[in-house]
């Protein structure tokens, strides 16, 4: 949609991953067997036709810019427009911004040579399936200086305790933002705004000494503002912790949470040409998510598998999740476990956490 640009601000976006975001962004952090958190909202911004999109980053960025590229799995390896990866820039004496605002400021080309009239801003630890188009026709629809996208909880979980909450009446605007915690309408930090308007509420904040666009010009302002909320009703999972990311990893085993998440629209990612994964004599798997290029001997039950795993003899891996070329030993046993990237656990070795709190193994880590 030439409308709508789109910007994925992670400068907001803290390391809360811990041993996860030890050397990488949380937008970077591996999900469901073969993507990055940031893969989702990225592909439904393509799944929209945005031709200009943009993301901000400030920190612990080159495993995000080595996913990303030039933007060629999601189409946006383009002459005009595409996928912008764009660090802050520090060489302007006269800035006085801070915050996000700053790295808006400092990328205001971006905004200026994009033709669309419309921003789509988001972060990236909402996962979900919103039709950016649908959501953008309500906007146009509702008259509203801005849009925010919301979804409704049933079942609110600790990882939604630091969410903001919409109060929204019975025309479909927002009457207040909070952060009362047993409220169910949870904003999934997404917005829609005209450009110019956009722009001008950016200048005027900077102004004024302001840090943070969303909460100065937004969340401050609701009451002047004429704000409509969009409700989304699909998949939807907040990852902004390990017991969260561990959580909402394993409830993918569940055949409707993962159809609910992939079917319809697709998400995509990094393309890695491997070889199917080998299952040997020994192999015995059951519910558990295998990617591309794993060597299978052993036990994998109610589990997930990056590429490249190898799994030895008389290995068992139980309820946990195991990142990209991890080797897990002969008679090695894990259970309630993460293991980032390129782990080697001995063999003989035992680790067992708690299913509400997981045993996490930092990246590249020996046993």
């Amino acid at each position: 949609m030439s409308e709508l640009m789109g910007v994925i601000n992670l400068d907001h976006e803290l390391d809360l991953l811990n041993e996860l975001t030890y050397f990488r962004c949380g937008a970077a952090v591996p999900f469901a067997g073969r993507y990055r958190l940031i893969d989702f909202v990225l592909s439904n911004m393509v799944n929209a036709e945005m031709q200009d999109i943009a993301v901000f980053v400030r920190r612990k960025y080159r495993s995000l810019m080595d996913h990303l590229g030039e933007g060629r799995p999601w189409g946006l390896d383009r002459k005009r427009g595409g996928l912008f990866v764009l660090p802050p820039d520090w060489n302007d004496a006269s800035d006085t911004s801070h915050g996000d605002l700053q790295h808006i400021r400092n990328n205001m080309d971006f905004f200026k040579r994009g033709k669309a009239k419309y921003i789509l801003h988001s972060g990236s630890q909402h996962i979900s399936k919103v039709d950016f188009c649908d959501a953008y026709d309500y906007h146009r629809k509702m008259g509203a200086d801005v849009t925010l996208i919301y979804t409704r909880v049933d079942q609110l979980e600790p990882e939604h305790d630091p969410c903001l909450r919409l109060e929204v009446d019975d025309q479909g605007y927002v009457t207040n933002i909070h952060h009362e915690k047993d409220h169910p309408n949870v904003y999934m930090e997404m917005f829609i705004m005209e450009k110019q308007f956009f722009l001008e509420q950016v200048r005027y904040c900077i102004a004024h000494g302001d840090s943070y666009f969303f909460r100065d010009a937004i969340q401050r302002n609701h009451k002047q503002l004429k704000i409509a909320a969009y409700e989304y009703k699909g998949y939807h999972a907040v990852i902004n912790s390990v017991e969260s990311y561990y959580k909402n990893s394993i409830e993918l085993l569940c055949p409707e949470n993962y159809t609910s998440l992939f079917k319809e629209r697709p998400v995509n990612t990094k393309i890695k040409y491997e070889a199917p994964t080998k299952y040997l004599d020994n192999a015995a798997v059951n519910n558990s998510l295998v990617a591309n290029g794993c060597v299978i001997e052993g036990t994998v039950e109610n589990s997930i598998l990056f590429r490249g795993v190898k799994v030895h003899k008389g290995a068992r891996i139980t309820n946990s999740i195991v990142m990209q070329k991890c080797e897990i030993g002969e008679n090695a046993v894990i259970e309630n476990v993460i293991l980032d990237k390129d782990v080697n656990l001995p063999p003989d070795r035992m680790l067992v956490g708690d299913v509400r709190r997981p045993f996490v193994i930092a990246k590249s880590s020996t046993l």
